[in-house]
């Protein structure tokens, strides 16, 4: 992956970024290239190794972006009534940052919700892939968090009639 200074990308813990520079530093004796990413409330250095497309991918396009949200309003799958088996399948399926993760993710938790095993953890991890997913979900549309927000909620409450 050749990233350019300016290239908007998806980081796969914190989201939507912009690359604002690149630096060569010397780590165990190599150079390596790092880039630095501008997030909204933090500057990340993700180095440009073997690993960096399992850390940072570009944004969806508008038309994979359309498609990929259609798993919002399929049917959720079972996860772990164990909290913390949850939590680690959760933090598992995340890891590879894709939009589709996010969006599995959202359904299956939001299917959660409400029953006696919801907790913090589940809170915290439907926060974090609510965020990451809206904005990217705002970058790719043209719209502003807030708006895709508004329509994240609205595709929910949609399928919580279906069900």
């Amino acid at each position: 992956m050749e990233l350019n200074k300016g290239d908007w990308v998806m980081h796969c813990a914190h989201g939507l970024g912009q690359v604002v520079g690149m630096d060569e530093q010397v780590k165990d004796g190599a150079k390596v290239t790092y880039y630095m990413v501008q997030l909204s409330d933090l500057t990340i250095w993700v180095p440009a190794d073997e690993n960096l497309n399992s850390r940072l991918r570009f944004p969806s396009t508008r038309r994979e972006f359309q498609k990929v949200l259609s798993i919002l309003s399929t049917k959720a799958e079972a996860l772990p009534t164990d909290r913390r088996q949850r939590t680690l399948q959760v933090q598992e399926t995340l890891r590879d940052g894709r939009t589709e993760s996010l969006c599995r993710v959202i359904r299956d938790l939001q299917a959660v919700r409400g029953t006696k095993t919801w907790s913090e953890y589940d809170s915290a991890l439907l926060k974090r892939a609510q965020k990451t997913l809206v904005g990217e979900w705002s970058h790719v549309q043209s719209i502003t968090a807030h708006e895709a927000e508004v329509q994240l909620s609205q595709s929910l409450r949609s399928e919580e009639r279906r069900v």
